[in-house]
Protein backbone atom coordinates (compact mmCIF):
# COMPACT_ATOMS: atom_id res chain seq x y z
CA UNK A 1 0.00 0.00 0.00
CA UNK A 2 3.04 2.41 0.47
CA UNK A 3 4.88 1.54 -2.38
CA UNK A 4 5.95 3.75 -4.59
CA UNK A 5 8.26 1.95 -7.28
CA UNK A 6 7.65 3.00 -10.86
CA UNK A 7 6.35 6.76 -9.85
CA UNK A 8 8.22 10.16 -10.36
CA UNK A 9 8.05 12.34 -7.60
CA UNK A 10 9.28 16.46 -7.63
CA UNK A 11 10.08 17.82 -4.79
CA UNK A 12 10.84 21.48 -4.38
CA UNK A 13 13.17 22.85 -1.55
CA UNK A 14 14.91 19.36 -0.84
CA UNK A 15 18.28 20.38 -0.41
CA UNK A 16 17.72 20.15 3.26
CA UNK A 17 15.24 19.33 6.31
CA UNK A 18 11.48 18.61 5.35
CA UNK A 19 12.24 18.56 1.70
CA UNK A 20 15.03 16.20 2.03
CA UNK A 21 13.62 13.49 4.58
CA UNK A 22 10.61 13.54 2.03
CA UNK A 23 12.78 12.80 -1.32
CA UNK A 24 15.10 10.33 0.84
CA UNK A 25 11.84 8.77 1.72
CA UNK A 26 9.76 8.54 -1.09
CA UNK A 27 13.18 7.31 -2.59
CA UNK A 28 13.50 4.59 -0.30
CA UNK A 29 9.51 3.79 -1.08
CA UNK A 30 10.70 3.16 -4.53
CA UNK A 31 10.04 6.14 -6.59
CA UNK A 32 12.33 8.26 -8.90
CA UNK A 33 12.93 11.62 -7.45
CA UNK A 34 13.43 15.51 -8.62
CA UNK A 35 15.59 17.43 -5.60
CA UNK A 36 15.20 20.83 -6.48
CA UNK A 37 16.39 24.37 -4.65
CA UNK A 38 18.48 27.30 -5.80
CA UNK A 39 21.74 25.75 -6.07
CA UNK A 40 22.81 23.58 -8.36
CA UNK A 41 25.63 21.88 -5.50
CA UNK A 42 23.41 21.55 -3.28
CA UNK A 43 21.29 19.50 -5.39
CA UNK A 44 24.08 17.51 -6.24
CA UNK A 45 24.74 16.54 -2.91
CA UNK A 46 21.56 15.18 -1.98
CA UNK A 47 21.40 13.39 -5.36
CA UNK A 48 24.89 11.82 -4.93
CA UNK A 49 23.59 10.39 -1.56
CA UNK A 50 20.52 9.17 -2.92
CA UNK A 51 22.90 7.14 -5.95
CA UNK A 52 25.21 5.83 -2.90
CA UNK A 53 21.52 4.40 -1.48
CA UNK A 54 20.91 2.54 -5.23
CA UNK A 55 18.20 5.08 -5.95
CA UNK A 56 17.27 6.96 -9.25
CA UNK A 57 17.26 10.85 -8.69
CA UNK A 58 18.09 14.13 -10.76
CA UNK A 59 18.82 17.42 -9.57
CA UNK A 60 16.89 20.55 -11.13
CA UNK A 61 18.04 23.40 -9.43
CA UNK A 62 14.69 25.86 -9.28
CA UNK A 63 13.76 29.60 -8.09
CA UNK A 64 10.70 28.95 -7.31
CA UNK A 65 9.74 32.60 -7.66
CA UNK A 66 10.78 32.24 -11.67
CA UNK A 67 7.56 30.68 -13.30
CA UNK A 68 9.96 30.16 -16.22
CA UNK A 69 12.15 27.85 -13.86
CA UNK A 70 8.71 26.36 -12.47
CA UNK A 71 8.00 25.24 -16.10
CA UNK A 72 11.36 24.08 -16.98
CA UNK A 73 11.34 21.94 -13.40
CA UNK A 74 8.27 20.00 -15.16
CA UNK A 75 9.71 19.79 -18.49
CA UNK A 76 13.43 18.23 -17.59
CA UNK A 77 11.47 15.83 -15.22
CA UNK A 78 9.33 15.00 -18.08
CA UNK A 79 12.16 14.87 -20.69
CA UNK A 80 14.08 12.57 -18.09
CA UNK A 81 11.51 10.06 -17.46
CA UNK A 82 8.37 10.78 -19.19
CA UNK A 83 5.87 11.18 -16.53
CA UNK A 84 5.60 12.92 -13.45
CA UNK A 85 3.44 11.01 -10.59
CA UNK A 86 3.69 12.86 -7.49
CA UNK A 87 4.06 17.09 -6.39
CA UNK A 88 5.67 18.23 -3.01
CA UNK A 89 5.63 21.49 -2.82
CA UNK A 90 7.89 22.64 0.54
CA UNK A 91 10.04 25.30 -0.82
CA UNK A 92 8.91 28.44 1.30
CA UNK A 93 10.56 31.19 2.63
CA UNK A 94 10.02 33.48 5.26
CA UNK A 95 12.36 36.98 5.06
CA UNK A 96 10.46 38.85 7.90
CA UNK A 97 9.92 38.57 12.19
CA UNK A 98 8.04 41.05 13.76
CA UNK A 99 5.31 42.63 13.61
CA UNK A 100 2.55 43.49 10.21
CA UNK A 101 2.50 46.75 11.20
CA UNK A 102 6.83 47.84 10.36
CA UNK A 103 6.39 44.78 7.58
CA UNK A 104 8.58 46.31 3.97
CA UNK A 105 5.99 45.39 1.79
CA UNK A 106 8.34 44.04 -0.78
CA UNK A 107 9.04 41.12 2.62
CA UNK A 108 5.32 40.95 2.27
CA UNK A 109 4.96 39.90 -1.92
CA UNK A 110 8.31 38.00 -1.36
CA UNK A 111 6.54 35.62 0.91
CA UNK A 112 2.94 35.24 -0.61
CA UNK A 113 4.92 34.82 -4.24
CA UNK A 114 7.25 31.79 -2.90
CA UNK A 115 4.69 30.24 -0.30
CA UNK A 116 1.36 30.94 -2.58
CA UNK A 117 1.79 31.96 -5.87
CA UNK A 118 4.53 29.80 -7.02
CA UNK A 119 2.31 26.78 -5.57
CA UNK A 120 -0.52 27.58 -7.33
CA UNK A 121 1.66 27.89 -10.48
CA UNK A 122 3.61 24.74 -10.41
CA UNK A 123 0.61 22.52 -8.99
CA UNK A 124 -1.74 23.88 -12.10
CA UNK A 125 1.36 23.12 -14.52
CA UNK A 126 2.22 19.61 -12.96
CA UNK A 127 -1.22 18.57 -12.54
CA UNK A 128 -2.00 18.65 -16.33
CA UNK A 129 0.59 16.35 -16.54
CA UNK A 130 -0.35 13.92 -13.82
CA UNK A 131 -3.86 13.81 -14.91
CA UNK A 132 -2.22 12.87 -18.99
CA UNK A 133 -0.61 10.48 -17.16
CA UNK A 134 -3.92 8.93 -15.78
CA UNK A 135 -3.71 10.97 -11.82
CA UNK A 136 -1.10 11.65 -9.23
CA UNK A 137 -1.08 13.30 -5.96
CA UNK A 138 -0.17 17.02 -5.20
CA UNK A 139 1.22 17.51 -1.78
CA UNK A 140 1.96 21.32 -0.13
CA UNK A 141 3.95 21.79 2.96
CA UNK A 142 2.02 24.54 5.00
CA UNK A 143 2.16 24.89 8.42
CA UNK A 144 0.13 24.99 12.32
CA UNK A 145 0.47 28.90 11.65
CA UNK A 146 -2.07 28.59 9.10
CA UNK A 147 -4.58 28.07 11.74
CA UNK A 148 -2.90 31.00 14.51
CA UNK A 149 -2.71 34.43 14.63
CA UNK A 150 1.00 35.84 15.54
CA UNK A 151 2.62 38.96 16.35
CA UNK A 152 5.64 37.91 14.76
CA UNK A 153 5.02 35.26 11.64
CA UNK A 154 1.63 37.29 10.77
CA UNK A 155 2.26 36.90 6.79
CA UNK A 156 3.79 33.57 7.01
CA UNK A 157 0.77 32.44 8.70
CA UNK A 158 -1.53 34.05 6.10
CA UNK A 159 0.78 32.31 3.25
CA UNK A 160 -0.06 29.21 4.99
CA UNK A 161 -3.97 29.26 5.25
CA UNK A 162 -3.90 30.18 1.64
CA UNK A 163 -1.95 27.14 1.20
CA UNK A 164 -5.06 25.04 2.98
CA UNK A 165 -7.43 27.08 0.32
CA UNK A 166 -5.32 26.39 -2.75
CA UNK A 167 -5.44 22.59 -1.56
CA UNK A 168 -9.14 22.19 -1.70
CA UNK A 169 -9.62 24.00 -4.56
CA UNK A 170 -6.98 21.79 -6.86
CA UNK A 171 -8.69 18.58 -5.08
CA UNK A 172 -12.53 19.99 -6.41
CA UNK A 173 -10.82 21.26 -9.83
CA UNK A 174 -8.31 18.11 -11.22
CA UNK A 175 -10.15 15.37 -8.83
CA UNK A 176 -12.15 14.35 -11.98
CA UNK A 177 -9.20 13.62 -13.79
CA UNK A 178 -7.51 11.60 -10.92
CA UNK A 179 -5.57 13.80 -9.03
CA UNK A 180 -5.44 14.24 -5.57
CA UNK A 181 -4.27 17.52 -3.76
CA UNK A 182 -3.82 16.85 0.15
CA UNK A 183 -1.44 19.47 2.81
CA UNK A 184 0.71 18.36 5.37
CA UNK A 185 0.75 21.31 8.42
CA UNK A 186 3.94 20.73 10.77
CA UNK A 187 4.36 22.21 14.38
CA UNK A 188 7.88 23.30 15.40
CA UNK A 189 10.25 20.83 13.48
CA UNK A 190 14.14 21.63 13.64
CA UNK A 191 15.21 22.48 10.50
CA UNK A 192 17.63 25.02 9.35
CA UNK A 193 14.52 27.20 8.71
CA UNK A 194 13.31 27.12 12.02
CA UNK A 195 16.71 27.06 13.90
CA UNK A 196 15.95 30.35 15.43
CA UNK A 197 13.01 29.04 16.91
CA UNK A 198 14.23 25.97 18.29
CA UNK A 199 17.69 27.27 19.16
CA UNK A 200 16.09 29.46 21.92
CA UNK A 201 16.19 27.53 24.77
CA UNK A 202 13.19 29.31 26.61
CA UNK A 203 11.04 29.05 23.78
CA UNK A 204 12.21 25.03 23.03
CA UNK A 205 11.52 24.22 26.75
CA UNK A 206 8.39 25.95 26.42
CA UNK A 207 7.36 24.57 23.12
CA UNK A 208 8.15 20.99 24.69
CA UNK A 209 6.20 21.14 27.92
CA UNK A 210 2.95 21.89 25.66
CA UNK A 211 3.19 19.13 23.75
CA UNK A 212 1.87 15.99 24.43
CA UNK A 213 4.40 14.00 22.76
CA UNK A 214 6.94 16.23 24.64
CA UNK A 215 9.20 17.10 22.06
CA UNK A 216 9.28 19.07 19.05
CA UNK A 217 9.36 17.10 15.17
CA UNK A 218 12.01 16.05 13.41
CA UNK A 219 11.86 16.01 9.29
CA UNK A 220 11.15 12.42 9.04
CA UNK A 221 8.22 12.87 10.92
CA UNK A 222 6.57 14.70 8.22
CA UNK A 223 8.29 12.75 5.50
CA UNK A 224 6.84 9.84 6.39
CA UNK A 225 3.38 11.27 6.27
CA UNK A 226 4.20 12.65 2.56
CA UNK A 227 4.97 9.55 1.88
CA UNK A 228 1.49 8.02 3.12
CA UNK A 229 -0.58 10.57 0.99
CA UNK A 230 1.44 9.51 -2.43
CA UNK A 231 0.74 6.27 -1.84
CA UNK A 232 -2.21 3.75 -2.90
CA UNK A 233 -2.94 4.10 1.30
CA UNK A 234 -4.16 7.45 0.82
CA UNK A 235 -6.05 7.12 -2.84
CA UNK A 236 -9.48 8.21 -0.71
CA UNK A 237 -8.04 11.34 1.11
CA UNK A 238 -8.15 14.48 -0.85
CA UNK A 239 -8.98 18.66 -0.04
CA UNK A 240 -7.16 17.65 3.45
CA UNK A 241 -5.12 19.84 5.67
CA UNK A 242 -3.06 16.56 8.06
CA UNK A 243 -2.11 18.63 11.26
CA UNK A 244 1.52 16.88 11.96
CA UNK A 245 2.18 18.97 15.18
CA UNK A 246 2.83 16.27 18.27
CA UNK A 247 -0.83 17.43 19.51
CA UNK A 248 0.53 21.26 20.32
CA UNK A 249 -2.43 22.31 18.80
CA UNK A 250 -5.53 19.88 20.75
CA UNK A 251 -4.15 20.68 23.59
CA UNK A 252 -6.15 22.59 26.48
CA UNK A 253 -4.11 26.25 26.54
CA UNK A 254 -2.39 26.43 30.29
Amino acid sequence: MFDLKGQVAVVTGSSRGIGRSIATLMARAGARVVISSRKQAACDEVVGALHAEGHEAIAVPCNISDKAELAALVDKTMAQWGRLDILVCNAAVNPYFGPMATMPEDAYDKVMNCNVKANFLLANMAAAKMAAGGGGSIIIVSSIGGNQGSATLAAYGMSKAADYALTKNLAIEWGPQGVRANCIAPGLIKTDFSRALWQNAELLARVESGTPVRRIGMPDDIGGVAVFLASRAAAYITGQTLVVDGGITVKEPA
